[in-house]
């Protein structure tokens, strides 16, 4: 495991609780090496870098009984752990004596330290779990240790323990760890490089495969930045400041590709707002009087829920176009509703107006529901009928109550005028009867052969049909009916029997009749002339004049003998 200040791991306490051994006393293991123990991340430490696994050192096993004081043989490592700091000392080791140091560089004792892999945790044997066995020794990974040894080239140890790291300035001192082999001092901080150089590539992985915020990358960059500009560590330094510079350059172009991102979900939040706003706007701009108000109400319900699920699950637009936006969908839904209101407070006023009339046309039909007087109080349901209608609908419930109401007086009053009827049909079949045979009689005379004989039998049909007296209402117009075709036949024949005999134009006729006669012998005269001179062109006229007239004459003599039968 990495050791990092985001994750500290509370593990510096040994089994008994003792808190870690300071620098001086641990100088002192060197005659008796224990198992080196990870110790938690100090807050000011260099390195806060995630470390990436590696090779784990040998453990040894532990005493059963967990006692501090019993030593555990050191185990060989083919890569010193990077974590690893000189082991505590039992509580009966003598005091060591402080070794000098030449300047207050970083020592291990304040290096973080992480959990090797495999290793048991430091209250693991106070619990008395099993200890791993001191031949489990598990292989070096071949790519980290050609990436160990690449890095060891970049630094030396002086024999006073300190560290250094050479780089494209010079060569600077990175920290000190006395009392232990080169190797195991230069371990440390090829660690430390090997954690930098994960952490900038774990950035670089991640800028290209996943979707960071350009929060998280700057903070991530200036991170990197600040940890690669003078770490505690050995390797090819300059190479990872210039990757982080190049990760800058990347980290920039994703930032404006975040940013044109952002801008397009900003604008299509913004048309998706604007068209909810648009489809308010209709819904109150439409005609009340066409306004269907239920689903109306519905759909803009749909619509601020559609506004409300936008400004919580949806991009953030700027708040100047938001409050726009919202200004407009409010004042459609407060236009809304205000129309509603007054349409439905009209709508009350005319149910009631309504109401109030109907309840007096219904009151008045009940009135007259029993009376006998059949015409007139027809007539009178027939006015109220008209005025039920030119009052408008009231409020359904109330409406339909009304209609039942009305309805029922006029029931009683026609079923009473039906029953009254059917009484005076059944006393008035046995008229019916002669006025059938008497229409058998006229109908005979049809067409009229003989009128004066025609006349006198309609004449007396007429009579004995008053004396036969009424009919059955509804035989009523039938027999009026054929009754009144026979008379009208009767009395186009007798017109047109006058027509024929008319002094008027008997005489009209026989004025025409002499005209055309005295027209026939003038045309005769001038035809003999005519032949007389041999004048081909006047004997064709006065032929063709003379026939005309002579025809003309035949019509008038023969209308004239027709008229006088």
């Amino acid at each position: 495991m990495s050791e990092s200040t985001e994750n500290p791991t509370p593990e510096a306490q040994d089994a008994d609780g003792a808190a870690e051994t300071p620098l001086a006393e641990t100088q002192s293991s060197e005659a008796r090496p224990t198992e080196a123990q990870p110790t938690e991340a100090q807050p000011g430490s260099p390195d806060t870098g995630a470390t990436p696994a590696v090779a784990p050192e040998a453990q040894a096993p532990e005493a059963g009984t967990g006692s501090p004081e019993a030593p555990a043989p050191e185990a060989p490592t083919e890569i010193p752990e990077a974590s690893a700091t000189p082991a505590d000392t039992s509580k009966a080791a003598p005091a060591p004596t402080p070794v000098p140091r030449p300047r207050p560089v970083p020592t291990p004792a304040a290096v973080p330290r992480a959990p090797r892999p495999g290793a048991p945790r430091p209250g693991a044997a106070a619990a008395g779990a099993p200890a791993a066995p001191a031949g489990d020794v598990h292989p070096v990974v071949p790519d980290e240790a050609a990436a160990t040894k690449a890095a060891v080239a970049f630094g030396r140890v002086d024999d006073d323990g300190t560290v250094y790291v050479r780089e494209a300035a010079g060569e600077r001192s990175v920290g000190q760890f006395p009392g232990v082999g080169a190797d195991e001092a230069m371990a440390l901080y090829v660690r430390r490089y090997l954690d930098l150089h994960a952490k900038v590539a774990l950035f670089e992985a991640r800028l290209a495969s996943t979707d960071l915020t350009v929060k998280e990358i700057d903070a991530t960059l200036a991170k990197l930045q600040e940890e690669t500009a003078e770490p505690a560590a050995v390797g090819d330094l300059d190479a990872l400041r210039e990757q982080v510079e190049r990760l800058s350059a990347t980290a920039a172009g994703r930032r404006e590709q975040i940013a044109a991102e952002r801008a397009a979900a900003k604008a299509a939040a913004v048309a998706s707002r604007t068209q909810i706003v648009e489809a308010a706007e209709r819904i109150a701009a439409t005609d009340p009087e066409r306004m269907q108000w239920r689903p109306a109400g519905e759909e803009l319900r749909a619509l601020l829920d559609g506004w409300k699920e936008a400004q919580r699950s949806g991009p953030r637009i700027d708040r100047s176009s938001e409050e726009s936006l919202w200004k407009r969908f409010s004042h459609a839904r407060t236009a809304f509703d205000r129309e509603r209101r007054h349409f439905f407070a009209e709508l009350e006023q005319r149910n009631a107006s309504a109401k109030s009339t109907k309840e007096e046309i219904v009151a008045e039909a009940e009135r007259i529901a029993s009376s006998t007087d059949w015409g007139p109080t027809a007539g009178t349901y027939r006015d109220l009928m008209a005025r039920w209608k030119a009052a408008g609908r009231a409020n359904r419930k109330d409406d339909d109550a009304l209609w039942a109401r009305f309805r029922a007086a006029q029931d009683e009053f026609f079923h009473a005028r039906d029953a009254a009827n059917a009484e005076i049909d059944a006393a008035y079949g046995e008229n019916l009867v002669v006025k059938e045979e008497l229409l058998t009689q006229a109908e005979a005379l049809v067409p009229v052969t003989d009128l004066a004989t025609a006349k006198n039998t309609l004449r007396d049909i007429q009579d004995r049909w008053e004396e036969a007296g009424k009919v059955p209402r509804g035989d009523l117009q039938r027999v009026e009916g054929r009754l009144r075709a026979v008379e009208k036949a009767v009395r186009d024949a007798e017109d047109a029997q006058w027509s024929r005999k008319n002094p008027e134009q008997q005489a009209r006729a026989e004025g025409a009749a002499a005209q055309l006669e005295s027209a026939i012998a003038e045309l005769e005269a001038d035809l003999s002339a005519a032949q007389a001179a041999g004048d081909e062109r006047r004997v064709a006229e006065a032929t063709a004049a003379l026939e005309a007239r002579r025809s003309w004459l035949e019509q008038i003599v023969r209308a004239a003998q027709d008229s006088r039968g």
